[in-house]
């Protein structure tokens, strides 16, 4: 899918449970478990949608959505938290989140509350991403380069997007083995390299080298001068 999630959740079986079940709905999951590391991650990570939880070790979840939206981010994000009166649905709302979700919860109504969301997003105007020559549809998944189709499976789809994401930037193999395959990285499987040359191959078909290879670094994504392969 390419959709990336954050789930700032305190209690452990909670976001276990939510982790778990969004990942095998494909979805790209990280965790957050206090208020502070939720905000670190608001801040450096480049998200889709936010599920929050409101009460929070530290900076509790309605403070850390304020100050989300007061930095202008405008992603979606969606209240999980046991605080069901009206007058806290209220001031949820008007806090600046999206939905609002009473726990306990069932897993199909927050699947189907998320699906709703990505619908919202794949219909605003910002639903494609572009880089050089290269366009995603993240709506259709439908990719294009010098106005010519590219046929990408699904994990070499996530892997253009997550580099997409981020151009220019020096990714570690770590970081992207773990945010694209949501699994830590051993330092010694090469699914990674096959996948990056596959993408390469189909990539460069339409035009020059975009993903460059940094020596005991990782990748960067985009045209650069002096790169070596």
């Amino acid at each position: 899918m390419g959709i990336r999630m954050l789930v700032i959740e305190d209690e452990d079986q909670i976001a276990d449970f939510l982790v778990r079940g969004l990942r095998e709905e494909g979805y790209i999951v990280e965790r957050a478990a206090t208020g502070e590391e939720g905000w670190h991650h608001l801040k450096t990570g480049n998200w889709d949608i936010v599920l929050l939880d409101w009460w929070l070790p530290g900076t509790d979840g309605l403070t850390l959505l304020k100050r989300f939206r007061q930095a202008g981010n405008s992603t979606p994000v969606l209240f999980l938290t046991a605080r069901d009166a009206v007058s806290d649905r209220v001031r949820g709302l008007d806090g600046g989140a999206d939905d609002y979700l009473c726990k306990p919860f069932s897993f199909e109504e927050l699947i189907a509350r998320v699906r709703v969301m990505v619908r919202r997003q794949q219909n605003a105007p910002n639903h494609e991403l572009h880089v050089d020559d290269i366009i995603v549809n993240l709506a259709t998944h439908r990719v294009e380069r010098s106005g010519q189709r590219v046929e990408l499976t699904a994990k070499e789809y996530s892997l253009l997007v997550f580099f997409m994401r981020h151009p220019g930037e020096v990714l570690s193999r770590t970081r992207i083995y773990e945010q694209v395959w949501d699994e830590r990285y051993d330092g010694l499987s090469n699914t990674l390299e096959v996948h990056v040359m596959e993408l390469r191959r189909k990539l460069e078909a339409h035009g020059s080298r975009l993903i460059h290879t940094l020596r005991n670094q990782g990748y960067r994504f985009g045209t650069l001068a002096g790169e070596s392969a």
